[in-house]
């Protein structure tokens, strides 16, 4: 791969730390889909299965407030733990807020809070068990001291249901353009594989990668799905957030994931169907299989390259799941 697509590969997602949303909307690991199980080719599909239904499917956080923590400034809604997701809202006048989330393996995720007084998701994306939530304000510099802290014992009903619902890195409500297209697109698929197939070739032929926006995005930044459709341009985290949006409102896990692709920090996405269950490490469909499912580079006009750069999905290290 050339060092100009490293770089820009690694300035696209520097943004990748960061959060904000006007409102609320609402397993790790898996094994790698071996190829020489090869998926249904269209036809054979149409005469042994029904047309799927494309009906969008938007599942809606809500903060009930049946079980939820709290101070002056903060509020930590977990009344629908259950549902794999917990609601977090900031009422303080720190401009420099962060949310820290443990999960029961250990794991730290790290996101920035709104200034904005409302609701935002958050999954529980390591499945069931303890949770530690610490929101953070900002002392001065890089200094941060804990504004109020909560353990959450955690028993999810669907191990599928943090990559269903909406959340902060993957937003969007009923109402958005990327449900309404996502509709679109599966609309006469036989299954979700075909489903995903899809709308999967529609992120990557429809939008190109922008160059400028990856030198140019603030820390803390957070994809908007409809203004990537409409603009037609994007990073590799608006990639991964506009596919997964599509993907959940059609009623098909998507797990948009975080880390490391060779050295360069990058977003991609890994789906669940159940013909064949999580396909891991994926990026282009051929009409029989699939090699490495990551719309950022399926996307790039020196795809070759990338191919023998990605290889069998050995360099991808996922770090964190959303």
């Amino acid at each position: 791969m050339s060092q100009k697509i490293i770089l820009a590969i690694v300035l696209c997602c520097l943004c990748l730390c960061g959060c904000k949303k006007d409102s609320p909307s609402g397993h790790a690991g898996g094994p790698v889909f071996d190829n020489s199980s090869a998926a249904i080719p269209a036809a054979e599909a149409q005469a042994k299965e029904p047309v799927r239904d494309s009906t969008p499917d938007v599942l809606v956080p809500a903060a009930d407030g049946t079980t939820s923590y709290g101070s002056d400034t903060v509020t930590i809604d977990a009344s629908h733990t259950d549902q794999g997701y917990v609601m977090v809202r900031y009422t303080g006048n720190n401009q420099k807020v962060k949310l820290q989330i443990e999960t029961p393996k250990g794991d730290t995720y790290t996101y920035l809070l709104s200034q904005n007084h409302e609701y935002e998701t958050f999954p529980l994306s390591g499945g069931n068990g303890s949770y530690s939530l610490s929101v953070l304000e900002n002392v001065e510099g890089d200094m941060y001291s804990v504004a109020f802290a909560q353990d959450i014992d955690t028993a999810i009903d669907d191990e599928f249901l943090p990559f269903l619902y909406p959340n902060q890195y993957v937003c969007f409500t009923a109402g958005s353009d990327a449900v309404s297209l996502g509709e679109e697109l599966a609309e006469g698929m036989h299954s979700d594989l075909e489903a995903v197939e899809s709308i999967y070739h529609y992120v990557t032929s429809h939008i190109t990668y922008d160059t400028e926006k990856a030198t140019s995005v603030s820390y803390g930044y957070l994809p908007d799905v409809d203004e990537t459709l409409s603009t037609g341009k994007g990073i590799c985290f608006d990639y991964a957030a506009v596919t997964a949006a599509m993907l959940r409102s059609q009623k098909i896990p998507t797990r948009l994931e975080i880390g490391y692709a060779g050295e360069a920090y990058h977003a991609w996405i890994s789906v669940y169907v159940e013909e064949t269950g999580w396909i891991d490490n994926i990026i282009e469909f051929d009409g029989s299989s699939w090699s490495l499912m990551d719309p950022t580079f399926a996307a790039s006009t020196n795809n070759r390259d990338l191919k023998k750069f990605i290889g069998d999905g050995s360099n991808y290290v996922v770090k964190y799941y959303y």
